[in-house]
């Protein structure tokens, strides 16, 4: 059997009808995915090793807590402004030389950001890195849609979890002894470009994709403009409105935000129902499994970037450890995450159901996330460990199973375009919570701390509430402890924010229809169930 039966949608998909022979074996597949996965686990490792470095940064760049939501957001926006075009040339050109060319660009934004010095030049940076991100995020679930069947996805799905479960566990850990050694923060970025050489290599040695050119390829260029021009505006809003020196929430510089990003996104709307090839298909969008899925998915983004982003400044800045310290203590998060992702996608391969799993892990991340909004600065870190688990658990149930369960919905030829719009508004509701939920976090914390200040027979205006520089050290003592109950007490408000998100999340999948997964890469005309036939009628 050779791997050359493994081929984008463009020509005859393997497995596209019955013929069991044109299927890759499992070791073959194992081959394909150890490059894949080396891939993303460089880029994911990369993310997680500046999530416990950020306060570092921040603090030596002389940053604000502004900047520090907005060092995540800008690689999440462009993370997510990417990956539906990285996901429409998935469908048109060659995968592999695709995913190449995104670690590049990943590798590239990583240098920058190690050699920046000022939180501008870092901006810029992670715009590139986020770039780079949003093709792996596409690409590598993409070309898996592309060479399993749905029901012998679960397992590979699971690995992929594994995989990123180690990534988000060891990130944390090795961003923090890099940060207290000698190498120095800068060190967070540079260790990745090995990493890549090895990723590079293995893709270009286990990868086997065939590819037919299309003629007349049209790229949405003026969609994807618009929509991330919408998003943009709106962020750009949600960071900036209430705090001193800019304008209130109800202004009419808030109005002209509001008014200006809606219209863009509806202009966005309007042009991918009239464009050939729209960026983001809206036929397919549209369709019931996929629209949930993107309902849960931003639900999903908000909660799990947009709370867990602040989980380890809440660590340093709040509790006072080192990074290193920092890092540790995420793990229990990053366990339950491996343990729960693994076990549900051999459990999925083994049984054929995936709607008992997601709904479950919808239940566990409400639960979790509920009971971290009762922490504030005194919490037993056992307790936070025990709450930060269940997330875990949750979230490796829903991630990668809310992609299966579209994935099943929709044709080979349209995998790329199906399983990026989940990744994009996954990505966009992450890029939404870190920017809603760090602009809470700095209205709060500007109130405790003026409330303590008061206390301390301090003028409150001079503290800059969210736009004091998160330099800790360099503060007085007394102030610095104010500043310390003031992150601590302010974060549980952020967990019960995202509960909220999780809610909405757990009602979008219980919605969910519960169909069979299907043992065939492609769809086909088949008659065994009822089940099927409406399926296939649906899609």
């Amino acid at each position: 059997m050779s791997t050359t039966a493994v081929t984008d949608g463009a020509s005859t998909p393997p497995g596209s009808g019955q013929d069991a022979e044109s299927l890759l074996t499992h070791r073959e597949i194992l081959a394909v995915l150890a490059g894949l996965l080396a891939a993303l686990f460089t880029a994911l490792l990369s993310s997680t090793i500046v999530s416990t470095a950020l306060p570092t940064i921040i603090a030596d760049l002389q940053g604000t807590q502004t900047q520090y939501a907005w060092v995540i957001t800008t690689a999440l926006l462009a993370n997510a402004a990417s990956t539906p075009i990285w996901g429409k040339l998935s469908d048109l050109f060659n995968k592999k030389l695709l995913v190449q060319l995104s670690i590049l660009i990943f590798v590239g934004g990583s240098v920058l950001a190690g050699l920046a010095q000022d939180v501008t030049v870092l901006l810029g940076a992670r715009v590139v890195q986020g770039i780079g991100m949003g093709g792996l995020t596409a690409l590598v679930v993409a070309i898996i849609g592309s060479i399993i069947p749905p029901r012998e996805r679960g397992r590979y799905s699971g690995y992929m979890g594994a995989v990123m479960a180690v990534a988000m566990s060891g990130g944390p850990v090795l961003g923090g002894v890099i940060v207290d050694s000698p190498l120095g923060w800068r060190w967070c970025f540079y260790v990745c470009v090995p990493l890549a050489v090895i990723a590079l290599v293995l893709l270009q040695r286990t990868l086997k994709i065939a590819t037919e050119r299309k003629r007349n390829v049209k790229i949405d260029w003026f969609g994807a403009t618009l929509i991330t021009a919408g998003v943009s505006v709106l962020l750009i809003w949600v960071s900036f409105a209430g705090k001193e020196g800019y304008y209130e929430w109800f202004s009419l510089e808030s109005a002209a935000y509001v008014v200006a990003g809606l219209a863009l996104l509806a202009a966005t709307v309007f042009v991918e129902s009239k464009v050939a090839d729209p960026i983001i298909p809206l036929k397919i969008v549209t369709e019931r499994t996929t629209a949930l899925a993107i309902i849960a998915s931003i639900a999903v983004g908000v909660g799990l970037f947009g709370a867990t982003t602040f989980l380890t400044q809440y660590f340093q800045t709040a509790r006072s450890f080192s990074p290193t310290a920092a890092g540790l203590l995420t793990i229990p998060m990053v366990a339950g995450t491996l343990v729960s992702s693994t076990l549900s996608g051999q459990l999925i391969t083994r049984f054929g159901q995936w709607k008992p799993f997601i709904v479950g892990g919808a239940v566990l991340q409400f639960v979790g996330f509920a009971l971290l909004g009762t922490i504030d600065h005194t919490t037993s870190l056992v307790v936070i460990g025990v709450y930060i688990a269940i997330v875990g658990l949750g979230t490796g149930m829903l991630m990668q199973n809310l992609v299966l369960a579209v994935q099943n919905t929709v044709s080979v030829k349209n995998i790329g375009a199906a399983s990026s719009s989940v990744a994009f508004f996954r990505t966009f509701g992450g890029a939404i919570g870190v920017s809603i939920l760090g602009s809470i976090l700095a209205a709060r914390v500007s109130t405790l701390s003026a409330d303590g200040f008061a206390k301390l027979g301090i003028d409150a205006s001079a503290s800059g509430g969210g736009s004091a520089n998160l330099d800790l050290d360099a503060l007085p003592a007394p102030v610095a402890e104010v500043v310390h109950t003031a992150y601590g007490d302010a974060t549980g408000t952020l967990f019960l924010v995202a509960a909220g998100f999780a809610l909405i999340t757990l009602v979008a999948v219980v919605l969910i229809p519960n169909r069979e997964l299907r043992t065939t890469i492609d769809l086909v005309d088949e008659e065994p169930t009822t089940d099927r036939r409406a399926q296939a009628a649906e899609v």
